[in-house]
């Protein structure tokens, strides 16, 4: 209560743009933008390879999640959040995804919330994901959301109704306990889904007004696609859809645009992934792209081949002047000699 809450601290020193943003723009929904854009996945599947070589089974899932903490411990405004016209940021950095036991119509859908600090790698992230969806995906498992959710679900229609209206007002007041917090799949950094899972393209989600979520992302299945290459060159490459839900209100235009050509730089060099960020809180980044040599385009390439037979035709032309002009040479020559013996 009075400002203060247990999952996020108040932001001070806003400018009044920004500050006032949640005042003219007070619901979650009304101020969400939705966006599209498609990474690369030919590196990332060299990556994939190259490691698994080494007996590191990464997976795209584990790409994005790493990238996208990365990127929240590099970016921090992406782990703002409004709460009753107040931006708040995150004490940590929270990522919930939905994860179904099994790939089957009845199965049973698991809200699992992951914790980071942000310097994690991606072998970090990949332990700690992985141990926690092991832990919750079995049959005869119950993951703590579930456990409330069911508990409220057994209320009758009025009773639940009333206890849903009470809950959404102590979090708009700051009085919503911890525990409660911590269970809700609503109240994390950002919610995160991966499509290509289930092998569909990416959607662009709507954000939930209830909750801190300020991003949802959702990872499509990978596909061949028309790309226009650095050289300009048109050609077929596997790329993969991501939708972008963003509460608008926590940035502005340009720090989400340089936000999204970091973040797609990190996933399609994941390999500036592997070391953790340095605990003394440096937040400088090298991301070694690999060089490519290029290829000579076809239009090039019959210049070439029409500039080499130019210089043949030409080379030889040369030599049959030469040849020529020898033997004029030396029929005046002949001739000088017939004439001076006469």
């Amino acid at each position: 209560m009075f400002g203060k809450r247990s999952d996020g601290i108040k932001v001070k020193g806003l400018d009044a743009v920004t500050k006032a943003a949640p005042f003219f723009m007070p619901d979650r929904i009304g101020a969400q933008n939705f966006m599209k854009t498609q990474f690369r996945c030919e590196s990332v599947d060299e990556f994939l390879a190259r490691q698994r070589k080494l007996g590191n089974n990464y997976t795209y899932t584990h790409i994005m999640l790493a990238s996208l903490v990365r990127l929240f411990y590099l970016r921090p405004k992406l782990n703002y959040f409004i709460n009753h016209n107040v931006i708040y940021e995150h004490k940590d950095i929270s990522i919930c995804m939905v994860v179904k036991k099994r790939l089957d119509d009845e199965a049973e859908d698991v809200d699992l919330k992951f914790h980071f600090t942000g310097r994690e790698s991606l072998d970090q992230v990949k332990q700690y994901v992985d141990d926690i969806i092991a832990k919750n995906v079995s049959e005869d498992s119950t993951y703590g959301t579930t456990k409330d959710a069911d508990i409220l679900g057994k209320l009758p229609n009025w009773l639940f109704r009333l206890a849903m209206c009470f809950i959404r007002w102590m979090d708009r007041h700051n009085c919503l306990p911890k525990s409660l917090i911590e269970a809700s799949c609503f109240h994390a950094s950002m919610f995160v889904t991966n499509l290509k899972s289930i092998k569909l393209d990416a959607i662009q989600h709507h954000l939930y007004h209830f909750g801190t979520a300020s991003i949802f992302v959702a990872m499509g299945k990978e596909k061949m696609a028309p790309v226009v290459e650095r050289n300009k060159e048109l050609k077929l490459g596997k790329v993969m859809n991501v939708g972008i839900t963003m509460d608008e209100r926590i940035a502005d235009g340009l720090y989400f645009s340089k936000t999204l050509r970091l973040w797609k730089e990190m996933f399609e060099n994941p390999d500036c992934l592997l070391q953790p960020m340095p605990e003394d809180g440096s937040k400088k980044m090298v991301i070694k792209k690999k060089v490519k040599k290029a290829k000579k385009s076809k239009v090039k390439k019959a210049k070439k081949e029409k500039m080499d037979k130019t210089l043949v035709l030409l080379e030889k032309q040369r030599k049959k002047e030469e040849k020529e002009k020898l033997r004029e040479e030396k029929k005046v020559l002949k001739f000088e000699k017939k004439k001076v013996a006469e």
